[in-house]
């Protein structure tokens, strides 16, 4: 890939985006930047939604995986539709019915002042590290097809990608996301598919039904494993799916919030369907890919790399053609940028609403504090990912989930435990419950395999955490007359 053509796709693209930008922001105010005036067509939020909740994550590791999960990772998937059954028919009523800006606020009219800045601060921990890994797997791509060969430092890479996100996103905010993110969701699916089929082509594959029993034939196509001990099991997936599904959507600020632009309910919950529906169908084309570039390599006698990460990337930049390299930069920009930029507008709405409390305030001083924080994460982006750049050693999706595990929680305990019981808790001592929480869960998952007979931890750890951070709450809950008590 001559590095001059990938410059000139960059910069197209961005201008793209930043003419939707100054289109979206006509007239924008605080209210634009954090609920789009709650005026999205469905449609586009489900569409959209794509490009943010696969990220470029999903576009390069899941396809490398294939090599040593095959197609277990479908198990997961399969866990995703009960997850966003479960958002769809329980929070998002929820939300809607608060008509809340912040899901966390939930917490504040729930259980009190702690519990909601404790809720919003795990929210911005777990959503700052998941998005600081997206965005370092973007610029490691970026560095090896445009920024190395012209001579461009990692360090300013990362300053020059989370720069171009600030751009188009500062003023328009969410309103713009729903946009840029339904463009972007379009790259990455045409992405895709079209190097499937350039890829099939290659094989000498001469249609779809002939692709689908190549792959259905290899030895990477197996999807379900029952071996309890095996961290492949098919309950521990599905479940483990279903929660991640519950908790980094429908308990991230990132993913409600565009949820929470549709004009009603109803919208809202006919996007979270067709949503699910086109989710499962493009995870399953990214694992067909998987498929498909390992049974390339072995025709052709490439050899596979020890890290998975970087086996789509080195093929498409260097081994299938112009069109292919070309194809890949598009998709994986726009699933990076999908995932990055709705992030980025999240975190600053839940700081802005959780901590500086702009609702009361005059829309000058909302817009100036609004400018503040959006800058500040963006500052926050650029150093944790030179952090993780420097420490990161494991296949980059299993480190979002190892993160998602211990971050998100006290979010799952907290929002289940205020949903089932109506018990009110001692306020002040639940950043405890929700800071232990995740330490037991980290010591049980180190001795696992000692204390258990072998039985290793996987997805189960989110579920566990929650669970702890149930107890917990029930703990220090307040009895039959807590509610007296704390009013007291």
């Amino acid at each position: 890939m001559n590095p001059y053509i990938a410059l000139a796709i960059l910069v197209a693209y961005f201008g793209m985006l930043i003419i939707v930008s100054v289109y979206t922001s006509r007239g924008a105010d605080t209210a634009t930047f954090f609920t789009a005036n709650r005026q999205s067509p469905w449609y586009l939020v489900a569409f959209g939604m794509i490009g943010t909740s696969l990220s470029g994550i999903t576009f390069v590791s899941v396809p490398g995986a294939v090599l040593n999960i095959q197609f277990s990772y479908f198990q997961v998937v399969l866990g995703y539709i009960l997850g966003y059954l479960v958002i769809g028919t329980v929070l998002m009523p929820l939300y809607y019915r608060l008509n809340l800006i912040s899901i966390y606020s939930y917490f504040d009219q729930r259980f009190g002042f702690w519990s909601y800045k404790s809720g919003s601060a795990f929210f911005l921990l777990s959503r700052t590290l998941g998005s600081a890994v997206r965005l370092y797997v973007a610029a490691g791509v970026l560095q090896i097809a445009l920024f190395g060969p012209l001579g461009v430092p990692f360090e300013v890479a990362v300053a020059i990608t989370i720069l171009l996100i600030w751009i188009y996103t500062f003023k328009g905010g969410i309103k713009t996301i729903i946009i840029t993110d339904t463009l972007q969701t379009t790259f990455l699916v045409t992405a895709v598919v079209l190097t499937i089929v350039l890829v099939s082509r290659e094989l000498n594959l001469s249609g779809f039904s002939e692709m689908v029993s190549t792959v259905s034939q290899s030895e990477y196509s197996k999807i379900f494993y029952w071996d309890a001990n095996d961290p492949k099991n098919f309950f521990k997936q599905f479940f483990g799916g279903a929660f991640i599904a519950i908790v980094m959507t429908g308990m991230d600020q990132d993913l409600m919030q565009k949820n929470l632009t549709c004009k009603n309910i109803g919208e809202a919950q006919k996007n979270m369907f067709w949503f699910t529906v086109v989710l499962v169908i493009v995870n399953l084309l990214f694992l067909s890919l998987g498929a498909l570039l390992y049974l390339y390599a072995a025709e052709k006698g490439i050899p596979f790399l020890e890290k998975t990460d970087d086996f789509y990337p080195m093929l498409a930049l260097n081994n299938l053609g112009l069109l292919v390299g070309i194809t890949f930069l598009l998709g994986i920009t726009a699933a990076t940028y999908a995932s990055s930029d709705s992030a980025l507008t999240a975190l600053t709405t839940a700081f802005c609403v959780d901590f500086m409390n702009v609702e009361g305030k005059p829309e000058a001083q909302r817009s100036r504090i609004k400018f503040w924080v959006h800058i500040g994460f963006s500052v926050l982006f650029y150093l944790a990912i030179l952090v993780f750049n420097r420490l990161n050693s494991k296949e980059v999706i299993t480190a979002v989930f190892d993160l998602a595990g211990y971050t998100y929680g006290p979010l799952l305990g907290l929002f289940s435990f205020g949903m089932l019981l109506k018990l009110p808790v001692r306020d002040r001592l639940v950043p405890i419950v929700c800071v232990v929480a995740p330490i037991l869960t980290y010591i049980i998952n180190e001795n696992s395999a000692a204390w258990l007979d072998g039985y290793k931890l996987g997805f189960e750890r989110l579920i566990l955490n929650g669970v702890f951070v149930f107890i917990g709450l029930w703990l220090i809950s307040l009895g039959k007359r807590g509610s007296e008590l704390r009013s007291a």
